[in-house]
């Protein structure tokens, strides 16, 4: 698929997730398939201030293309620079996060609170685009405020303003801000959208956990890509499983297969991470974070990743108890030596998995 001027590989995309999507998450995801990543949430005061922190946050190499900056704010004068930064150090595309459930700041809206300050949302696209006349935008939002009715249009009023300026795409997410992470979210609203603009790139977002989600969102809504966020969090394999389904799906509906590294004849099954699948994955996450946040900060960082990994272990409950306890590069290698050195099988994660992702207050965060 295209995305204004860039062609991404497959309609997948690594979403952002404050405090995992570093640049880490997002190497260790393109070298399983990932066509696409986005970062973090970044808040625009925060860019503009500078530091060795901001560095660290919007450090791309050469492995992390194509990439989308976003950033989030609540000021057009304050957003357009910031993104101005993004595209200067290399991103191909800037996305403004309108999407994130935050709470309003000073009476400010930023995030989802733009659903219900509609001509703050229109000037920043503005200002954003009279800034960048030539780089690929996006904007992320949510499917509404809320489901009371004086909240239905304000949606198509920041969509319809977002191709009025030539932004590339629009992202819904198919909850409220009012849910935040709570209920389903609405597929059915985001076939609906893409109804409405049917010439127009939609991403759809929401409750995709698995690689046979993400196609089945693509083949129940008609999204022209989907964003996984929290299902990729400790699962990089979805994207290379999220491929393959794809190309087993065209190759049984007699249409092309998609143009993708991998094997058509491995579409036959998919398997869960081997050990070893799951040990090289580790090993160069935590290599990837310490040289982005030193060993200290990246010990602390990759507990909570080790715990995501651990599902597919088939000793998970004793795998993540040990990843907890984490402190070092010392501490992460005893544990993939105690638990990742066999040449056996991994295990698909229990159905309740997302269940377990939903109710964690750690996922309770902004899932950008």
């Amino acid at each position: 698929m295209n995305l204004g001027p860039l062609t991404i590989s497959a309609p997948f995309c690594q979403a952002g997730l404050a405090g995992y999507s570093d640049r880490a998450m997002r190497v260790v995801a393109r070298r399983r398939g990932c066509p696409y990543a986005v970062t973090e949430a970044l808040l625009d005061t925060i860019m503009l201030a500078g530091g060795e922190g901001l560095r660290k946050s919007i450090d791309i190499n050469d492995d992390d293309h194509p990439v989308a900056g976003q950033i989030i704010g609540s000021e057009p004068e304050t957003m357009a620079p910031a993104a101005r930064i993004l595209a200067e150090r290399g991103y191909d595309v800037v996305d403004l996060n309108f999407a994130c459930p935050v709470k309003k700041i000073k009476n400010k809206s930023r995030g989802g609170h733009m659903l219900r300050d509609v001509s703050r949302g229109h000037s920043i696209l503005r200002a954003v685009r009279q800034q960048l006349p030539r780089t690929t935008l996006t904007v992320s939002l949510r499917r509404a405020f809320d489901d009371s009715p004086d909240n239905q249009g304000a949606l198509f009023e920041l969509i319809d303003e977002a191709w009025r300026l030539g932004f590339a795409a629009v992202r819904v997410h198919g909850r409220t801000v009012e849910q935040k992470y709570l209920g389903r979210a609405d597929w059915r609203a985001l076939r609906e959208l893409k109804q409405r603009y049917p010439r127009n790139t939609i991403i759809g977002s929401g409750d995709v956990f698995t690689a046979e989600d993400a196609v089945r969102m693509l083949d129940e809504t008609e999204v022209d890509m989907v964003w996984i966020a929290r299902g990729a969090i400790g699962n990089p394999w979805i994207f290379r499983d999220a491929r393959l389904l794809l190309q087993k799906r065209e190759m049984q509906r007699g249409g092309e297969s998609l143009k993708s590294p991998f094997d058509p004849s491995a579409c036959e099954s998919l398997s869960p991470p081997s050990i070893p699948e799951q040990r090289a994955a580790l090993t160069e996450h935590f290599d990837i974070a310490m040289q982005i946040h030193g060993e200290q900060l990246a010990g602390r960082r990759m507990r909570k990743m080790g715990i995501k990994y651990a599902r597919f272990h088939p000793d998970a409950h004793d795998v993540k108890k040990a990843f907890i306890e984490v402190r070092s590069l010392r501490d992460w290698q005893a544990v993939l030596t105690r638990f990742y050195e066999s040449n056996g099988g991994g295990v698909w994660p229990a159905s309740t998995a997302a269940d377990e992702v939903n109710d964690d207050p750690a996922m309770q965060t902004c899932e950008t």
